[in-house]
């Protein structure tokens, strides 16, 4: 297995967890896949910060289906990945982009956009 395939299986992962109703519930779990200087233009519009989202901002619970992903390294210890969102929710569709960059040996995301799309 090359080492950009296992890249992408773990950045997947972590997208994945994202997206689950017990991680998004937990502020340490939260915590601890965002970096300290987190911040992320919304699909609402918003722009939202590490401290705001986790503390004043309630992470709803989704249901998401997360397609086509693709990772795209930017340097060693950055890279951007892109993908597209369904939200069964409210019937929405959505390009997505993070940047996550390794940081004492674990993968934290740094930025993230949600954008929505027809």
């Amino acid at each position: 297995m090359d080492d950009k395939f296992t890249l992408k299986e773990v950045l997947l992962d972590l997208e994945e967890k994202l997206l689950k109703p017990e991680i998004r519930a937990s502020k340490d779990e939260v915590t601890q896949l965002l970096s300290e200087d987190f911040f992320e233009f919304g699909s609402s519009g918003k722009v939202l910060y590490k401290n705001e989202s986790i503390d004043e901002v309630s992470l709803s619970a989704v249901s998401m289906k997360l397609s086509d992903f693709e990772i795209h390294p930017l340097s060693e210890q950055i890279v951007l990945t892109t993908y597209r969102i369904y939200n069964e929710v409210s019937k929405q569709h959505s390009l997505r982009s993070s940047i996550w960059r390794l940081t004492d040996g674990k993968w934290k995301m740094q930025f993230h956009q949600g954008t929505p799309t027809a």
